[in-house]
């Protein structure tokens, strides 16, 4: 699904000096900030089911910490590149910035498929991971999270072996861990329920009720399918979602001109967002080409996968109907694609604003650990609706008074906060 002449480091940084020109940074400054502060390279050795022993390459990489501890996921992924992780650190630390919460950008992963390994192998490269880095990193240096094929158990085997080596309890170390080992109430829901409420506010400028749209959405992991859920439950109209399938390695949109029902299609998906093609046919749905979902004729769309999926070859198949791309994932859109969008007056939800929700309550989930206080549910998705909401409100207002776009309004707000930072401790 990734476009591969893209480098996702490359973008990061063609990003951030576009908007550094435009704040006038100073070169050293600028220097510190458009590359990772520091990364670390590490080989984990597995002993697998069948007593082979297996080396996996790890990566962590900590952009920025000015503004506090670096926090960002871990991926599993079998393409994954230490470009990769740098870039999303260094968007890790703006998206931090522009929703202005106290931690700095940070990002890990393990080059490994899941799919292919059992459990108790993955808990190995989970716990070998820790042990690799256990020493530059913790709840006041350094906070994993999950990120694309990990979840709150990976979490808490790594957690588990960080307390194992330290020798006491740490349940701040690391966030999305389960409910009851130091989880927060409404953190799965946070990432695809952010997207969603960034979006409402900037329909209501627009002066567009959500329950008149249509969107089409490309990912069924987490974010997607709760972005979708909540979505739906305001009242607009998912036409199709696209999403790839681990069996025979590619990708299929799924396309139901009534609208598409979520919880269907969660019921008939694996733990990895891959949908049961003959359950869903079943079901009524078109099976398309993976990359149908950007030409649907909808209102919005929302690439919730990964990097680099609305690129120069496919931009101009966007329907002349499409008004808002949502960002859920990281980096989907390449600068290129940009500029198009702009010149179509499609307003883009830049990713670091759009799916801050999930880093946003993985912060309070650091907080309640910290103080072994937990809020409800309630209380947790308010917090996070006023912390998009007011996260939006101020980048549009830069975006209306500089005319600039919104990505680069965003990007304004978020470098300068961490340049104040870096220049307020005397690193530049």
């Amino acid at each position: 699904m990734t476009h591969s002449s893209y480098n996702p480091y490359k973008i990061a940084q063609y990003q951030f000096d576009k908007v550094a020109d435009l704040l006038e940074l100073d070169d050293g400054v600028r220097q510190l900030l458009r590359q990772p502060m520091r990364e670390y390279h590490f080989s984990i050795p597995v002993r697998m089911d069948d007593g082979t022993v297996r080396v996996f390459n790890g990566f962590r990489v900590q952009h920025n910490d000015a503004r506090g501890p670096a926090k960002g996921g871990i991926r599993f992924h079998p393409m994954e590149t230490v470009d990769t992780v740098r870039a999303l650190s260094m968007w890790m630390t703006w998206k931090c910035a522009v929703v202005d919460i106290p931690l700095g950008g940070g990002k890990g992963g393990v080059i490994c498929d899941p799919h292919q390994l059992s459990m108790r192998e993955q808990e190995q490269i989970c716990r070998g991971w820790v042990r690799q880095i256990a020493k530059n990193i913790g709840p006041w240096s350094d906070v994993p999270a999950p990120d694309v094929m990990t979840d709150g158990q990976h979490m808490l085997w790594m957690l588990d072996e960080f307390e194992t080596i330290h020798g006491g309890r740490f349940p701040g170390f690391i966030t999305g861990k389960p409910l009851g080992n130091g989880g927060s109430q409404g953190r799965t829901e946070a990432t695809g329920y952010g997207v969603v409420y960034v979006l409402v506010t900037a329909l209501d400028e627009m002066g567009i009720a959500l329950d008149k749209t249509t969107a089409s959405i490309q990912g069924f992991g987490n974010v997607a399918q709760h972005a979708a859920r909540l979505y739906t439950q305001l009242g607009g109209k998912v036409l199709a979602i696209s999403c790839w399938d681990q069996n025979d390695m590619t990708s299929y949109t799924y396309r139901k001109k009534s609208g598409v029902n979520v919880i269907e299609l969660q019921d008939i998906a694996d733990k990895f967002g891959t949908i049961d093609k003959k359950r869903a046919a079943d079901l009524g749905y078109e099976l398309l080409p993976g990359d149908a979902w950007l030409e649907q004729d909808v209102d919005i769309l929302i690439p919730a996968a990964l990097e680099s999926q609305i690129h120069r070859d496919n931009v101009e198949n966007i329907a002349p109907g499409v008004k808002v791309v949502a960002e859920g994932a990281n980096g989907p859109t390449t600068p290129e694609a940009d500029e198009v969008l702009h010149q179509r007056n499609i307003l883009t939800l830049p990713d670091f604003l759009t799916n801050a929700g999930g880093v946003t309550c993985s912060y309070f989930e650091q907080v309640q650990c910290n103080t072994n206080y937990f809020w409800d549910k309630n209380e947790v998705l308010q917090k996070l609706e006023k912390y998009m909401t007011s996260a939006y409100i101020a980048v549009g207002d830069v975006a209306r008074r500089q005319k600039i776009s919104m990505r680069d309004a965003a990007y304004v707000i978020a470098i300068n906060r961490v340049a104040k930072a870096v220049q307020a401790r005397g690193w530049a």
